[in-house]
């Protein structure tokens, strides 16, 4: 029993939680999200480089969010900024969590506030994968008409399946752009352009929020490299702001926020 156990089954036997939300092996060597109630069940957690899955969209579940339970949460670097995050739009509660992580060092962190798991993330190097890296410098070196023409051909392969928004965080919308008819704003037929206006409506709701683990992308069945879009914008951001986003849970959403004396420079 290593020390992600022993801790998980601490705070159940303590009654500081009632739930720990974590990883565990699923079929064929994969990892899947495990919800451990009893000290038994915590024996199966673990917590390795594997566990990659952001874990923090649990926390909005109603299955979970209407247990009024206090919960643990095992959390990789994104999880944690989506913490963050999720603490900045008032979506969860700073009493009502306990966060557990591993430092690459495999030191064993254990966060009770907000503030915490600022003061971690304010040490961590975020970069991103090699095949990220250079898809997205491929397409900076890309002009307007060549980067329009190559996410046409990748959104074309889209099914509508909706699985990128599943395993968002920071989609937690009750009712979704795509579900109104009464108007309807994106076609409900798969098609180019309807493909085109669901990703690119998507890409600017999470502009200034994405927290960049990439979620959507892993889970297309397509392998449409669709977490290339948000974490362009954030670079774009970044840049015209000096902003990034999960590192405060009083931060900002650029897009949603204006002062009576901003220049208007967009209209030239």
């Amino acid at each position: 029993m290593n020390q992600i156990n022993e801790m998980a089954i601490k705070l159940l036997a303590e009654k500081k939680v009632q739930i720990v939300i974590g990883y565990t092996n699923g079929s064929s060597g994969k990892i899947r999200p495990f919800f451990a109630n009893t000290e038994k069940e915590c024996e199966k957690l673990i917590f390795d480089e594997r566990c990659i899955q952001n874990l923090a969209i649990y926390l909005l579940k109603k299955e979970i969010s209407l247990l009024n339970e206090k919960q643990a949460i095992l959390a990789n670097v994104y999880t944690l900024r989506s913490i963050i995050r999720l603490a900045a739009e008032k979506q969860i509660k700073e009493n009502s969590l306990i966060v557990i992580t591993f430092s690459d060092e495999r030191h064993l962190f254990e966060f009770c506030t907000f503030k915490s798991i600022e003061d971690y993330l304010s040490n961590q190097n975020l970069q991103l994968s090699q095949s990220d890296a250079v898809l997205l410098y491929k397409l900076n070196h890309m002009n307007s008409q060549e980067r329009w023409v190559f996410w046409q051909n990748k959104m074309e392969n889209c099914i509508r399946c909706y699985a990128c928004r599943q395993a968002c965080p920071l989609c937690y919308c009750m009712q979704c752009v795509v579900e109104l008819n009464q108007p309807q704003w994106i076609p409900v037929s798969i098609n180019k352009i309807g493909n085109m206006e669901w990703h690119i409506m998507r890409a600017m709701h999470l502009a200034g929020r994405c927290t960049g683990c990439g979620q959507c992308g892993k889970v297309c069945p397509k392998n449409i490299p669709i977490h290339i879009l948000p974490i362009r914008l954030a670079e774009e951001i970044k840049n015209l702001y000096g902003s990034i986003t999960g590192v405060s849970k009083n931060e900002f959403c650029e897009m949603a926020t204006y002062k009576s004396d901003d220049k208007e420079y967009f209209f030239k």
